[in-house]
């Protein structure tokens, strides 16, 4: 499989994005980074780990229905049970795959399994048999590959390549491999295992020592695997995941070295980055590479006056070929339905009915009556907040006052719904989103505890809508809640609102890492 030059790329934001502390995500939001993913044309769509809880096995199904050009893969560990719920899941799907795993360094099988090397083998083996019921496409990841045993590792995937596994996947579980090792530990594989050209190997690499993207490249050009497992912004446990733009930007800026294909649509890169970004509240560095803020731009005096003779002397890809552009909608009190509507499908905002759309409009009203220009992301903020009134909230911000003065205690009354009873409430606190938060809590006595509080600009200019996120949490459980506002102090509370919603859900799930 290596002399292709097709790389097929493997999106996991959806399931190993959201093992980010505080990532959850609900099933429609799911459902609108996936139908982005399918709009960048990416491969394979990991949509979740069906077995990991009801509201995952949900989004798989509602992924698998809506989604055609993509493949969609259901993680599961390697028993009966989980590739039985993930087949169940991913039943609608025109392209489905089933990726089982299960731990093959000594350290893991000893201390988390708590099984012998006999007994890992025979039951990876046993589990891709019993896959191969369900669907052909079946993918399998030792996990903790990278400090687990080579000749073990030679058995193992030996023999679920016999068994029918179409994909061998390689993970650097816990980010500690570097470059040369890594490609060379995969090479040294399919030069050992004589049944290797029978799958397509693959690398899934996490970033806790930054060197996730060069981990996978250099599994691809030393090791001549053929998918690269990622994730919008690199979204991920820990420090994260190889990052899917940083990946295809690299394949396709040095072509010539590289010599791979992939069928990614470039341009729909930021658009799918300010999306997963604006549903997890994870938000993006500003020098982050292909997609922060400053990507593109140029300060020193130096650069601007070669950028202005020449963009390639200091730029080695074109913004627009990411999806970069100073586009904005200019709609306001006279603007049109059909005008919102259509600036809607141009955004990949589908919404599922008239009345939403509706709902959606009454929102860009209210908003165009408060600030002049209205931007892309200011439609994408409304609409995610629109969608997460309609997800049955127990919790509903309705209004705020506020008092901060200087040399006096801030203080804060807000008003909102608790399962639809309207409760008023006071506080106070050293600024007046801690008076607003604690007036809140005295209220709604979460017990919770706030651990993340930040504060992002939308667009650009003193008009801008703030976006906070409050993370929270609470008996274990982190949970994120984004808020967004042209008021910083009401995004606050409508943040701390979406937080305890989150919390209020009581979603349990198995967070598996391969």
């Amino acid at each position: 499989m290596s002399t292709s030059n097709r790389l097929i790329i493997f999106d996991t934001t959806l399931r190993d994005g959201e093992q980010s502390p505080g990532a959850s995500m609900t099933r429609e939001e799911k459902l609108r980074i996936a139908k982005q993913l399918e709009r960048m044309k990416v491969d394979v769509i990991e949509a979740g780990f069906a077995a990991a809880s009801q509201g995952d096995f949900e989004s798989i199904r509602a992924i698998a229905g809506a989604v055609r050009e993509s493949t969609i893969c259901s993680l599961s560990r390697a028993n009966d049970r989980d590739i039985a719920r993930a087949a169940e899941a991913l039943a609608p799907a025109e392209r489905k795959r089933i990726h089982t795993f299960i731990a093959t360094s000594p350290l893991h099988m000893q201390m988390k399994l708590r099984m012998t090397p006999e007994e890992v083998l025979l039951q990876a083996q046993n589990a891709v048999r019993f896959a191969r019921q369900f669907t052909a496409d079946i993918e399998f990841s030792p996990e903790d590959g990278s400090r687990s045993d080579e000749d073990f590792l030679c058995r193992v995937l030996e023999g679920v390549i016999a068994e029918g596994a179409t994909t061998i996947n390689f993970p650097d579980t816990v980010g500690y491999a570097v470059p040369e090792i890594f490609g060379n530990t995969i090479k040294r594989l399919r030069e050992r295992i004589p049944n290797s050209d029978k799958a397509i190997w693959s690398v899934h690499c996490h970033n806790d020592l930054g060197l996730a993207v060069a981990n996978s490249l250099a599994g691809v050009m030393i090791g001549g695997a053929r998918q690269i497992e990622c994730t919008v912004n690199g979204l991920g446990e820990r420090a994260g995941n190889t990052a899917l733009e940083e990946v295809v930007m690299a394949l396709r800026t040095r072509a010539a070295y590289y010599n791979l294909t992939v069928g990614i649509d470039t341009t729909q890169i930021v658009a799918a980055s300010k999306m997963v970004s604006q549903i997890t509240g994870f938000a993006v560095q500003p020098n982050k590479a292909v997609v922060g803020a400053n990507a593109f731009a140029h300060a020193s005096g130096i650069h601007q006056d070669g950028i202005l003779k020449a963009r390639e002397t200091y730029e080695i890809m074109r913004a627009e070929d990411v999806g970069w552009t100073a586009n904005k909608i200019v709609l306001g009190k006279l603007s049109g339905r059909n005008a919102f509507k259509q600036r809607l499908h141009e955004l990949g905002i589908a919404l599922e009915s008239e009345a939403d759309i509706n709902a959606a409009f009454i929102r860009f009203k209210e908003l165009a009556d408060r600030k002049s220009d209205i931007f892309d992301e200011d439609i994408m903020a409304l609409v995610s907040e629109e969608q997460q009134a309609q997800e049955s909230e127990h919790y509903r911000f309705i209004s705020l006052t506020q008092q901060s003065t200087t040399g006096a205690v801030p203080r804060a009354r807000v008003e909102f719904l608790v399962g639809g009873k309207q409760l008023s409430c006071e506080g106070q606190g050293d600024g007046p989103v801690d008076a607003t938060v604690n007036a809140i809590e005295s209220a709604a006595a979460s017990g919770a505890e706030l651990v993340l509080f930040s504060v992002n600009a939308i667009s650009t200019g003193t008009q801008s809508q703030g976006e906070v996120t409050m993370r929270l949490s609470r008996d274990g459980r982190i949970v994120n809640g984004v808020g967004a506002d042209p008021d910083i102090i009401v995004a606050s509370a409508k943040a701390y609102l979406s937080a305890l919603n989150k919390l209020h859900a009581k979603d349990e799930r198995i967070d598996p890492q391969p």
